[in-house]
């Protein structure tokens, strides 16, 4: 009977994997509805459904699927925003600071989904700023919020003592970052607590070069009037 149960439930995984795959967002919340199980789906390499939904940006399907779960672990609450979820890890700086299947730790997850009280929450319980992704993307939380544009995230991490120069996947600083989206108000912070407006990366571009080129002209003035 085991057997059975475990079999049905490796078939709806797979259809619910399926379903995402090709894009029908309507027909896996259907599925879903029919099949709670399915939400416990994960992939080949451990990353379940619900992170698969927040990378395509399907917040509400997630959002359903953490509904659905028995429990939702540390990195699906911090992407999800869940402070109650997180409350569960409290006093457990090993699970606070522990990598993700993929490689990303839960303060990187709360940055990059736009996530700044869980993020918050996360520094406060011992999440270290300064942890290096565990993969090719090398990002640290703060290269995350400022690509989201998560000032409020960002703030908190400076404040805590993320390093602002810090250098991503091709030398990228949060500044080139921040530039390249047009977002002056992370790139004010991002100077005012010591960012480098000369800072290159292994193109030998400059945050305003990144800025001009994404057509920001009044970013890369900003930069090159620091730069002086």
């Amino acid at each position: 009977m085991a057997d059975s149960v475990d079999s049905v439930d490796s078939l709806n995984s797979k259809a619910a994997f399926d379903l995402l795959k090709a894009g029908d967002a309507d027909g896996l919340r259907r599925f879903l509805e029919e099949n709670s199980d399915a939400a416990e789906a994960v992939d080949g390499n451990g990353v379940s459904l619900l992170m698969h939904c927040m990378y395509r940006g399907l917040r509400d399907l997630a959002g359903l699927i953490g509904r659905k779960k028995t429990t939702v672990d540390i990195y699906e609450a911090a992407s999800l925003g869940d402070k109650d979820a997180l409350k569960r890890f409290a006093g457990q700086p090993q699970d606070v600071n522990s990598h993700s299947k993929d490689g990303f730790t839960a303060l990187h997850f709360a940055c990059f989904f736009g996530q700044p009280d869980a993020a918050k929450w996360l520094i406060t319980n011992g999440a270290a700023v300064h942890t290096v992704a565990a993969n090719p993307t090398s990002v640290m939380a703060l290269h995350s919020a400022a690509s989201a544009r998560n000032l409020e995230a960002a703030r908190a991490l400076l404040e805590n003592g993320a390093p602002v120069n810090a250098r991503q996947q091709a030398g990228w600083a949060p500044i080139h970052s921040a530039a390249q989206n047009g977002d002056r108000a992370m790139v004010e912070l991002l100077l005012q607590h010591g960012g480098d407006p000369k800072a290159t990366n292994d193109q030998g571009k400059t945050p305003a070069a990144v800025a001009r080129e994404a057509g920001h002209p009044e970013i890369a003035a900003l930069l090159l009037e620091k730069n002086s």
